[in-house]
This record gives C-alpha cells, sequence and structure tokens, in this order.
C-alpha cells in the first residue's frame, strides 16, 4: 500500500491518526506509527486507531465475542500496544459511522478491544462506553514526580488499562508537575502504567456529583491534554477515597475539556461507564515511503 488514507480526530484533546483497514491488509511497523504520531516530522497524534474486522486480524478475530465486528487496533505514539483507550474508542465509532463502516442503534456498537469487547452508545455530551469491571489496590506504589518535591502513595486501578492515581494537596501542585518526564514508581509495574494525579474540587460534592481536576501521564505517549480510562480511574480512586457515601457520577476536567464517568450496577458486578465528545477534524492521504525515511 503506497498510500495510507487517515483521518484526524479527537476527544477532549486525546488526540488520534485513525485508518481504515477492513480486510487487514495494513501492516503498520511500530516505526511507522512513532512517525505518524511525531507533531513534527508526520501528521502528530497521542496515538493510533486502526479499524479492522476482527474476522480479517488474528489477534482480533482471538479477542472476538458474540457480534462484534470490529477490531479497534490502538497504538500508543511510540508505536506499542495498549489494552484500550476510553477517549480513543469513543473517538473510532464516530469514525466507523462517518466512514459507513458501521451504524450505532439504540443497542449501542460492541468494538473488540485488547482490554475485552466494549459497546458505545450515543450520549447527551457525545458517545459512552462501559469499560467493564475494574479493580482497586493490590500493591502499594510511591510515585515521585518531577516539579513535586515530595514523593506521594499511589492508588493502583485497572481500568482495563493500568493506571497509578496519585491525590494532591492543592491546585498549584497540580500545575507544577512536570509531566513531560514519566513519574518514577516504586515498585515499577511490570507492564508500566499511566499516572494520573488528582485535585478535588471545593465542594468536592456538587448537585449530586462529585468533581475532580486531573492531569495525566500516558505510557508510550507523554503527558496528554486527557485520557479517557484514567479519568474512569481517578474518578473511582476519588470515590474510594470519599468513603462510602460518594456519589455514583463524576465530573472530571482535564486540560482539553470534560469528561463523565459513572459506576454502574451490572450482572458481573460493579462497571465504571465513561462519556464525552468525539470530534473529526480533517482527512488525508500520507506517502507510506515517507514514514519510513530518514530524518537526516
Amino acid at each position: 500500500m503506497a498510500q495510507v488514507r487517515f483521518t484526524k480526530g479527537h476527544g477532549t484533546g486525546n488526540d488520534f491518526v485513525l485508518v481504515a483497514d477492513p480486510d487487514g491488509v495494513l501492516d503498520l511497523a511500530p516505526s511507522e506509527v512513532a512517525r505518524l504520531c511525531d507533531r513534527h516530522l508526520g501528521i502528530g497524534a497521542d496515538g493510533v486507531l486502526r479499524a479492522v474486522r476482527a474476522a480479517a486480524d488474528p489477534e482480533g478475530a482471538a479477542l472476538a465475542d458474540g457480534g462484534a465486528v470490529w477490531f479497534m487496533d490502538y497504538r500508543n505514539a511510540d508505536g506499542s500496544a495498549a489494552e484500550m483507550c476510553g477517549n480513543g474508542i469513543r473517538v473510532f465509532t464516530a469514525f466507523l459511522v462517518a466512514e459507513g463502516l458501521a451504524t450505532l442503534d439504540d443497542d449501542g456498537l460492541p468494538i473488540v478491544t485488547r482490554g475485552g469487547v466494549r459497546t458505545v452508545r450515543r450520549a447527551p455530551n457525545g458517545f459512552a462506553v462501559d469499560l467493564g469491571p475494574f479493580t482497586l489496590g493490590g500493591n502499594d506504589v510511591v510515585v515521585s514526580v518531577p516539579g513535586i518535591p515530595v514523593a506521594r502513595p499511589g492508588l493502583a486501578v485497572t481500568v482495563p488499562n493500568p493506571h497509578v492515581v496519585v491525590a494532591l494537596a492543592d491546585g498549584d501542585e497540580l500545575d507544577a508537575a512536570e509531566l513531560a518526564r514519566p513519574p518514577r514508581l516504586d515498585p515499577e509495574p511490570a507492564a508500566g502504567a499511566n499516572v494520573e494525579l488528582v485535585h478535588p474540587a471545593d465542594p468536592l460534592v456538587q448537585d449530586g456529583a462529585g468533581r475532580i481536576r486531573m492531569r495525566v501521564h500516558e505510557r508510550g505517549s507523554g503527558e496528554t491534554l486527557s485520557c479517557g480510562t484514567g479519568a474512569a480511574a481517578a474518578a473511582l480512586a476519588a470515590r474510594y477515597w470519599a468513603g462510602s457515601s460518594a456519589p455514583a457520577l463524576w465530573h472530571v476536567s482535564v486540560p482539553g475539556g470534560e469528561l463523565e464517568v459513572r459506576m454502574l450496577h451490572a450482572a458481573d458486578g460493579e462497571h465504571v461507564e465513561l462519556s464525552g465528545p468525539a470530534e473529526l477534524v480533517y482527512s488525508g492521504v500520507v506517502d507510506r515511503a515517507a514514514l519510513t525515511s530518514s530524518t537526516r
């Protein structure tokens, strides 16, 4: 394939290069993904979303369940694979619908991800996705962040990406954090982790909903304007810290906008749902050769 047709999209500033590959013929190397995501030498993005029919991709076929047709092959900006992307799956769904590859009815659209099959539906603020069950806790993690003088304890949250959430004392600390460099985790999780820094609003609960502010460093991408599963992890951590009277609905403010997180009761236990906007910005074509050419 000499040329690659792409669409640029974002969810609250978390941006992606989207590529339709229904028949699974486009095998992008990690270096090509990294070049696409390079903000100086490529298109620029936090990651690449490849839309491929699950049946046409060995990994997608192994993960497919029930009537799910599409596999979201998500790659971080460095080319590494990730389990899921909460902002990405909403943008992915908007892309499938805009391209005429899928329709979104009242039952929602199931999407195959490396974290399992997740169903996306329309919501008043854009799209909502049931991220499924989650886990809290595990080994204690101490987090050292450049710009914050004292290391802080972090709460491990899996949704299904691995996260470590850190509560900060005030908004000034949140603003001072330097997240271009990855925070240091002790012990370092085997698969790495996204790190969310959280500061509660005052008051924490207003009109029956919790409110927090968040910044994030994503493994494989660096600091991003938003992280969907990170927002869910941050809300889950804040609810855990707030105690049994904490609300099930949370508004999470990120540098790129606002996301809504809701805890739901399901047959297999409690789930967490994420909702927010998804925008398709522009489309274009890139020469495949440009993704492998030398920069010097």
